[in-house]
């Protein structure tokens, strides 16, 4: 059967299974991306030739407007304000997360650039799922939840850079300081003509913007600036996610991210499972799972990493000490960034990180919800056992 003579039929298809386990999942209190991962994973090999190059340039097109509508929602205003409140925070989360979980599979004998794309999946905590559970929780309105938010902000603006200079590396085959001079000296520029133009270009556009916001030619004009921004990235010998990003953050300079991010963002949840689907498919259990001894230390120390992180970020922060527990104990799952950089790695390595993600993501869901409670109990212990007559102020 060719597939491409009854495309409709197959789209359906797999638009229906993507909405009935999307469903499923969601009743069952599970990241909606693991269904698509496990969708992929049972149908890997199913998909062959033309029908698997159809799902990959429609993944390519939703994990663009994905970190194309992320950038929407970072005026140059807002991203300088957001680095001067939790700088501090940030460097933190990325020594600790990107840094230790590098050296961590260096020791375990891994080469430099594997080791790197390691410490790239550990890094960011999954923004989408992070977001849902703040809202469904009712927590986002409290200072812990801004706090988190704040931070995966952060995360937001440095995931895309690292996912770049990743892709970058990986092109050029080794991991030499030449080459790390090479790809950041392109990231700097790709990054410093995108502030340049959203600056003196789209944020003098903002009046023509508006004018015209609701013509139906409008959106060829959003989605022409997201691509050429994700195609000269890639000219450049960098990641396309990086280029979309900046186009959002220059179509933001127009002061209309909200109405403009509002034109894509269906058409993103439509295009977006796909990559999910794709990443699943990808994943070959015979390449084998490399290392379960750093696979496990490394998710263990996934936990405690973003426990430290959370808890005295939140500390600098400002929050209580019962806020930062509760911070802490709610940034463990990973999801859509982790899956990006885990793209980037070989069969074996996508095998590896695979594993790595479904378990911090299922894991991080569970201690999300059981957060206030954990940090309850532990403020309670610590006041009791300051109340002992041992411990009495003399």
């Amino acid at each position: 059967m060719n597939y491409l003579e009854h495309v409709f039929i197959v789209a359906g298809l797999m638009l229906l299974l993507f909405f009935a386990l999307g469903y499923v999942f969601q009743r069952l209190r599970i990241p909606s991306l693991l269904a698509y991962v496990f969708l992929g994973l049972a149908m890997a090999g199913l998909l062959i030739g033309p029908e698997q190059d159809v799902v990959h340039h429609i993944s390519r097109i939703g994990i663009v407007l994905l970190f194309f509508l992320l950038g929407l929602h970072f005026p140059l205003n807002r991203l300088v304000s957001i680095s001067r409140r939790v700088w501090r925070v940030g460097v933190m989360d990325i020594v600790l997360n990107f840094g230790v979980s590098s050296v961590l599979a260096v020791l375990f004998g891994f080469e430099l650039l594997p080791a790197l794309i390691i410490g790239g999946v550990a890094y960011a905590s999954s923004s989408s799922i992070t977001v849902k559970m703040l809202e469904e929780t009712g927590r986002t309105a409290t200072p812990e939840g801004e706090f988190k938010l704040a931070l995966l902000i952060f995360e937001d603006i440095a995931a895309p850079v690292m996912v770049s200079i990743l892709v970058g590396l990986s092109l050029e085959g080794n991991v030499t300081a030449g080459a790390l001079g090479s790809v950041a000296a392109r990231v700097l520029l790709l990054t410093a003509l995108s502030l340049v133009i959203a600056y003196y270009g789209f944020r003098r556009l903002s009046t023509f913007i508006r004018r015209y916001m609701a013509r139906d030619f409008m959106p060829a004009l959003v989605v022409a600036v997201a691509f050429l921004a994700a195609g000269v990235a890639e000219y450049l010998g960098l990641s396309k996610l990086l280029g979309a990003f900046l186009a959002g953050v220059m179509l933001s300079e127009t002061g209309a991210a909200r109405e403009l991010g509002g034109m894509l963002t269906h058409v993103k949840d439509l295009a977006l499972p796909f990559f999910f689907f794709e990443f699943g498919t990808s994943i070959s259990f015979g390449a084998g799972i490399i290392s379960p001894a750093l696979l496990g230390t490394l998710i263990f120390w996934a936990l405690v990493a973003k426990l430290v992180v959370g808890f005295w970020g939140g500390r600098i922060y400002g929050l209580s000490f019962e806020g930062s527990l509760r911070a802490g104990f709610s940034l463990f799952q990973r999801g859509e960034f982790s899956v990006v950089i885990a793209a980037i790695g070989d069969a074996a390595l996508r095998v590896f990180c695979g594993f790595y993600i479904i378990v911090t993501a299922l894991i991080g869901v569970l201690f999300f919800r059981k957060a206030p409670a954990i940090s309850d109990a532990i403020t309670r212990w610590k006041s009791r056992k300051q109340r002992r007559p041992g411990n009495a102020v003399r």
